[in-house]
Parts: structure tokens; C-alpha cells; sequence
């Protein structure tokens, strides 16, 4: 990864001094520009063999997963981790007692333990999708922090040096970015 672009803190902005104005220079000496937390340096084709890989899991996964609604997912009765083992031993024990047990609820049983089978493999997928989803939505907010964190830093510089060309539409947008809302009024003290 090249070096990052350092400037020295201890200048006077726009001095007469030769060398005091910002030289675009890497020195370790100085203060960085950037945090650099993260570098997504993907190849292009890498990003095509993950686009290929996600394709894939769209294809395999996604079509055979269910999409429920807010509504849905608050109505369904759900199986916890204490409720799990009840679920598994009541299998096991109608498994056990199946020839005893009325044909549609032999065959419902049937289908059940196949779902319990496709949960069980369901599972660890899951895990690994869920880890390499959170370290993405991470690797999301180091990459925009870094971004910002350079943004802020160079408009502050542009701003020093007096560069005007497209100073005040950055002006502007910084001023929206960090525009305050009005405050709100303190609470009415309650009535006695």
C-alpha cells in the first residue's frame, strides 16, 4: 500500500516562508491524512469470481428461502434454543411410536424430520454467511470513515491554501452535513 500523504501541523498556512505551505510530500515525521483502517484492494477479478460465488447462493439458496413479512414472522410460533430439544426428542419418541400414530401424522412426522435435517445443515451456512456479513458491514464503515476522515482533513487544507475553485460548493455541502437542527425547548416544569 503506497504511503499516505502527511502535511507538517506545525506550519503557518499561506506564509511567505519558502516550504511552509503543504508540499504533497510522504513524511513519517509529520501528522497523516489518513486513519487507513482498511484497504479493500479486490481484483477485478476477484470481484467477478465473488459476484460469481453470490450468483450462485442466489440461485441455490435464495430461491429455495423464505421471504416472511414483519407481520408473518410476529404470528409464527417459534422454536427457541430450550423449545429445540423438546422438538427433537418429541421426533425421536414419534419415530419410536410411528406405527401407532394416525397415517397423516406418520407422514407429517416424516416431513418434519427432514426439516429438522435441512435446519441442521441450514445452520452452519448461516453462521459463516453471518460472520461474512458483519466483517462486510464493518469493512463498509472503515472504508467510509477513512474516506471521511481524509474529506475533512483536505477540505480543511484547500480551505487554508485558499484554493477557490469548487470551495464553496464543498462549503456548502459541509454545511449541510453538519447543519444543527433547531434545539429542542426544555420540558414545561409539571403543574402542582
Amino acid at each position: 500500500m503506497p504511503e499516505p500523504l502527511t502535511w507538517n501541523s506545525g506550519v503557518v498556512w499561506n506564509s511567505s516562508t519558502p516550504g511552509a505551505l503543504w508540499n504533497g510530500t510522504a513524511n513519517t515525521s509529520h501528522t497523516t491524512m489518513t486513519q487507513d483502517l482498511i484497504a479493500l484492494d479486490i481484483s477485478d477479478a476477484d470481484w467477478t469470481a465473488i459476484d460469481a460465488a453470490l450468483t450462485t447462493l442466489e440461485e441455490k439458496l435464495g430461491a429455495k428461502l423464505l421471504d416472511l413479512t414483519v407481520e408473518q414472522r410476529s404470528r409464527l410460533t417459534k422454536m427457541g434454543d430450550k423449545s429445540e430439544a423438546f422438538c427433537r426428542q418429541a421426533l425421536v419418541t414419534g419415530r419410536q411410536n410411528a406405527g401407532k400414530l394416525p397415517t397423516d401424522t406418520a407422514a407429517d412426522l416424516t416431513a418434519e424430520e427432514a426439516d429438522l435435517a435441512a435446519l441442521d445443515k441450514l445452520r452452519p451456512r448461516l453462521a459463516r454467511l453471518t460472520a461474512l456479513t458483519e466483517k462486510a458491514d464493518d469493512s463498509e464503515v472503515a472504508t467510509g470513515s477513512d474516506i471521511m476522515v481524509f474529506s475533512l482533513t483536505l477540505y480543511g487544507i484547500l480551505k487554508a491554501i485558499g484554493a477557490g475553485a469548487g470551495l464553496d460548493a464543498l462549503k456548502a455541502q459541509m454545511g449541510a452535513r453538519f447543519a444543527r437542527g433547531p434545539k429542542a425547548p426544555p420540558p414545561a416544569p409539571p403543574a402542582p
